[in-house]
């Protein structure tokens, strides 16, 4: 096609090259929104929690919907976020978030041992740093809007914003590497989080492991009840635990309990309705 032409990349095995950048022009022939007719702002698309986010409304909520379905214009949502890091959504296998590092600023030096991650620049000027230990950065390429940083697990690295505009960017995560609804604001609470978790104060989504305690202590009440009207364990112990993976999605405890009982209650959970006549 004119205009155009085609880039092969042989395959190597084993990986010769253990870091990637990439910087490749996009053209745009007027990306479209796939769902132009619903109204400004996110919507709950179907009963699965769908959520969906169309370009040019720059009211999106920027919070975590993991793991639920979700569209979103990756690109303005990157833009419009003004955290150091704000986690956007976050599964069983991969998590995504969006960072804004300020003039002058970095990430800071860092290795996740278990973890390979993929960033992609999309304002700003930065230089990314990578090497098998931390005072031996080999790599080093200068990234721009567009760039694409592939991190290896086990890899020592860091970027540096060296423009003089925030640098604006999504993280991928494999798997995911921050709790749930992760928000740092600041580069320093985001040391302040981590330090404390490296001292032993545990902190999850924003609570102590006693802040949750007490969080849940309706579902507690309520498993208790259940104990009390003769429900068997088995029943029990199912329900209240697929409360608490729903909890520690995001659901508060009042919505878990009332959601696990209508899949119960309708029958969507077959296995459910047979632990209860059990």
């Amino acid at each position: 096609m004119k205009g155009l032409r085609k880039i092969y990349y042989p395959y190597m095995y084993p990986y010769q090259h253990p870091y990637y950048v990439v910087n490749v022009p996009m053209y745009n022939y007027g990306r479209q929104s796939i769902n132009g007719t619903l109204p400004n702002g996110l919507e709950h698309a179907d009963r699965f929690g769908s959520f969906y986010a169309h370009k040019g409304d720059n009211g999106a909520k920027l919070q975590d919907y993991g793991s639920n379905p979700f569209v979103i214009n990756i690109n303005e949502a990157t833009r419009q976020n003004n955290t150091f890091r704000t986690a956007l959504w976050t599964g069983t296998h991969l998590q995504v978030t969006l960072m804004s590092i300020n003039v002058g600023e970095d990430i800071g030096l860092e290795m996740h041992p278990d973890v390979d991650q993929f960033l992609r620049v999309e304002q700003g000027q930065g230089i990314v740093r990578m090497g098998n230990s931390r005072d031996n950065l080999t790599f080093e390429r200068n990234v721009y809007d567009d760039s694409a940083i592939l991190i290896p697990a086990g890899s020592w690295h860091n970027l540096t914003n060296t423009g003089n505009i925030p640098l604006r960017l999504y993280s991928i995560y494999a798997p995911p590497n921050h709790p749930f609804g992760t928000v740092h604001v600041t580069k320093a609470e985001a040391m302040a989080a981590e330090e404390e978790h490296e001292n032993g104060n545990t902190v999850i989504s924003g609570k102590t492991p006693d802040e949750w305690v007490q969080h849940t202590e309706y579902l507690v009440e309520e498993g208790l009840e259940d104990v009390r009207r003769g429900i068997n364990a088995t029943h029990i112990l199912q329900e209240f635990i697929l409360m608490g993976v729903l909890v520690g999605k995001g659901y508060s405890p009042e919505t878990a309990y009332e959601t696990v009982e209508e899949w119960e209650r309708t029958g969507e959970s077959k296995l459910l309705q047979q632990s209860k006549n059990m």
